[in-house]
């Protein structure tokens, strides 16, 4: 049976080394290992999270959408991201996690720009220049002799990150659009990661990007293909499933907690947005 928690379980792998960075490789060929068994239960990861798969198939499931990922491929998972490996078969993966404080500011924004991010098949050519830096990487992490072996892997780590990034940027990259409409729509999007609980209507999003509130849906629809109304109730519906799924809140109280003083409406939108109501989700997502 489902245990409801508290909160969102947290891998903590960008804390085991102590220093907010880790880099691994790993081969897995049983999706019964034990030594993965975190993995399988859906949780979020302490920092920003990069996984090459090399070698094999795996299926995930992000933010309650399922994933099934060829080799080659890269897959970014932001901290607010919850997820968790539904299966695989004879999988070799090489991560890296890093959090904040290791981050530069200029590759955080980028981050954040990108997120959340599809799964990304990768060409020979661009696979091949993120594993030999993943390999160096790797190396250079298990060296930990020298004075200045934190910034060195500090450094090592953000190179990843920005390859990674630069390939994750290019694949979302709309050719036919204005890039003044892909920069507002940029900062509309981490507009509403920070105001989704407050923020309801498109024009209240309009006015403080300084635009209009037609020019806003036609930057925002013509980059995303859907309006901003679209993308402010997906975000908030996103956030009531997870609340859902690990807290014991009821329906009501997770409706308050997303700005919703109107819980009938609240009650509609989520079952008009997820095809079932709150309680159905929830209980559909029980163990």
């Amino acid at each position: 049976m489902h245990t409801k928690r508290g909160s969102i379980p947290v891998n903590r792998m960008a804390d085991k080394s102590g220093k907010g960075i880790a880099i691994e490789r790993l081969y897995f060929k049983d999706f019964r290992a034990v030594a993965i068994e975190e993995a399988k239960q859906s949780h979020r990861e302490d920092g920003h999270s990069f996984f090459l798969l090399e070698k094999g198939t795996v299926s995930v499931e992000i933010d309650f959408q399922k994933h099934t990922i060829k080799s080659p491929a890269i897959i970014y998972m932001h901290p607010n991201q919850v997820h968790r490996i539904v299966s695989f078969n004879k999988v070799t993966v090489s991560s890296w996690f890093i959090n904040n404080e290791n981050l530069r500011p200029e590759y955080l924004r980028l981050l954040e720009d990108i997120a959340p991010a599809k799964p990304l098949p990768l060409t020979k050519e661009a696979f091949a220049v993120l594993a030999e830096a993943a390999a160096l990487c790797m190396r250079l992490f298990n060296r930990n002799s020298s004075k200045l072996h934190h910034s060195i892997i500090r450094d090592g780590c953000n190179t990843l990150v920005v390859l990674a990034v630069s390939l994750l940027s290019e694949s979302i990259k709309t050719k036919d659009n204005p890039a003044r409409y892909e920069t507002v729509t940029r900062l509309f999007m981490k507009l509403l990661e920070q105001n989704y609980t407050k923020l309801k209507r498109p024009n209240e999003y309009a006015q403080r990007l300084t635009v209009s509130t037609p020019y806003l849906n036609e930057c925002v629809k013509s980059t995303t293909g859907f309006p901003v109304s679209y993308h402010i109730q997906q975000r908030n519906i996103l956030e009531a499933k997870r609340l859902l799924y690990y807290s014991r809140y009821s329906v009501k109280e997770i409706a308050a907690a997303l700005g919703y003083d109107d819980y009938p409406y609240f009650s509609r939108l989520f079952t008009r947005v997820s095809g079932m109501t709150a309680l159905a989700f929830r209980s559909k997502n029980l163990d």
